[in-house]
């Protein structure tokens, strides 16, 4: 008999998770999003390593139109002054059909949610309660509306009101300490900036990230600083923590700039009832310096699909161990990034330059700390 699986959330997570369970004739699944329909506006970028390309290949995103993603083939580190320290080769990490890839969130989003939109998205769904039903998972909604289910997959993000409703206990995220300022650079306004590769520029207390997220050129620009929760508006952060860094930003993050603070989790949670799994920014809400978090929900959702689809008996722990420790392994290099990236002292930045120099040309440590969580 076919297994019935809820996925609560049409983000990455839950929109990828559904792509690949519609490939097995195992699973009948429904995907439930609160909102009225799929925000496409323009949106930020995002940063895709091979482990997640590897996956959405399977699901014929080698098939995307190329012109709206980007394969960038290095990182450029810099001092906040523009001063080149040294460069990351990411083609080491590439194959033949697999490659690096930036490009639009809105873009990825279009992409998966065309094989599943119109018989298996509904909209307009706020989970209302949660139970239990002679072995099965009673899903209630604010509409009075039902579904009597095998599994629930929750993806519905870092503020998941259904986890709050499964573990009758609210999770709330913790902030990192930093906000995120961003802006998309069009073609026509690049000057002084690489639209064909990723770029760090790393300052006292703040560090920025640009990347071509489509073959016209257009930049992602993120600007991640250290402030007190809620403290300063964003003319006040960019002035403490960038423009007295480097005036040549000032023009830049004048106008048209959108952000918000970062959060991250503050432990994985296991969930208490094995018909439960939790998957994305419900799972694990990650620091933005290892750009892993729209791939480890791409993950997250191959490796829950394949054990529903082969119908494992312990698939609730097996997944919980095998992902908490890939999770684990990114979230300690996003701790260690955000330390050095932000690096104020003199003589340590010193010390990190030489030794970022002396790594990135070291094959052995980039297949540990790199090569591990991008394959």
């Amino acid at each position: 008999m076919k297994k019935k699986i809820a996925i609560i959330g049409s983000g990455i997570a839950g929109l990828a998770l559904g792509n690949l369970l519609k490939k097995n004739q195992n699973c009948d699944f429904m995907i439930y999003e609160k909102d009225d329909g799929l925000k496409f506006d323009e949106g930020y970028g995002i940063q895709l390593s091979t482990n997640s390309i590897s996956i959405l290949n399977d699901i014929d995103f080698d098939n995307i139109d190329k012109k709206q993603i980007f394969n960038p083939n290095k990182i450029n580190f810099f001092s906040i002054k523009n001063k080149k320290i040294c460069e990351l080769d990411l083609k080491v990490f590439n194959r033949s059909d697999v490659k690096y890839t930036t490009l639009r969130r809105s873009t990825l989003i279009e992409f998966l949610k065309e094989k599943v939109y119109k018989n298996n998205l509904k909209f307009n769904k706020v989970v209302k309660k949660i139970s239990e039903l002679k072995g099965k998972m009673l899903i209630n909604f604010e509409d009075n509306t039902n579904d009597l289910v095998d599994y629930i997959c929750v993806c519905d993000g870092v503020f998941s009101n259904t986890k709050t409703i499964i573990e009758n206990k609210s999770y709330k995220p913790k902030y990192s300490g930093s906000v995120a300022i961003r802006k998309i650079l069009k073609s026509s306004n690049l000057e002084g900036f690489d639209n064909q590769n990723i770029s760090i520029f790393m300052g006292s207390n703040s560090h920025i990230v640009s990347y071509p997220i489509n073959m016209k050129g257009d930049l992602n620009l993120v600007l991640i600083s250290r402030t007190k929760f809620n403290s300063e508006n964003i003319n006040s952060i960019l002035e403490k923590n960038i423009l007295k860094q480097n005036k040549k930003f000032s023009d830049i993050f004048s106008e048209d700039t959108k952000s918000w603070p970062i959060y991250v989790s503050n432990k994985i949670i296991k969930p208490k009832n094995d018909k439960v799994f939790y998957l994305g920014d419900a799972f694990h809400t990650l620091l933005p310096t290892m750009a892993q978090g729209a791939s480890q929900s791409i993950e997250d959702a191959y490796e829950l699909s394949l054990l529903l689809s082969k119908n494992v008996t312990n698939a609730h722990s097996t997944y919980h161990e095998k992902r908490s420790k890939k999770i684990n392994a990114v979230i300690y290099r996003s701790k260690l990034n955000y330390f050095s990236f932000h690096l104020s002292n003199s003589f340590l930045t010193k010390i990190r330059n030489y030794l970022m120099k002396t790594m990135t040309k070291n094959k052995k440590f980039l297949n540990l700390y790199l090569g591990k969580v991008y394959n």
